[in-house]
C-alpha cells in the first residue's frame, strides 16, 4: 500500500492540480522509488490531460486557472525529479 495523501498516486496528483496539497521536498520523504515512480507517471498523466483542454481565449477566468494547474504540476514534477536524482547518488 502507498503512503499517498487521498489514497492513491492518481488522486494526489489530482490534489496537487486543484491546489489542496502544497508540494515541497518534504513531501515525498516518506515514499519509497516505487511510489514515487507511481506519483510521476500520474502527474505527467495529468499535466497532458490540462495541456488538451484548451478554454476560449477571451475567457481570463478559464485561462488563469488552466495556468494555475499547469503551474502546479510542473512545479510538483521538478520537485519530485530533484528528490529522486538525491536518492540516486
Amino acid at each position: 500500500m502507498g503512503s499517498f495523501p487521498g489514497g492513491s498516486a492518481w488522486a494526489m496528483a489530482r490534489d496537487v492540480c486543484d491546489g489542496y496539497i502544497l508540494v515541497n521536498e518534504r513531501t515525498f520523504v516518506r515514499m519509497s522509488s516505487p511510489d514515487l515512480d507511481k506519483l510521476g507517471f500520474e502527474m505527467q498523466r495529468r499535466l497532458r490531460d490540462v495541456r488538451g483542454v484548451q478554454p476560449d481565449l477571451n475567457d481570463t477566468q478559464a485561462l488563469q486557472l488552466r495556468n494555475r494547474k499547469l503551474q502546479r504540476l510542473s512545479q510538483a514534477s521538478m520537485v519530485l525529479e530533484s528528490l529522486r536524482r538525491k536518492r540516486k547518488k
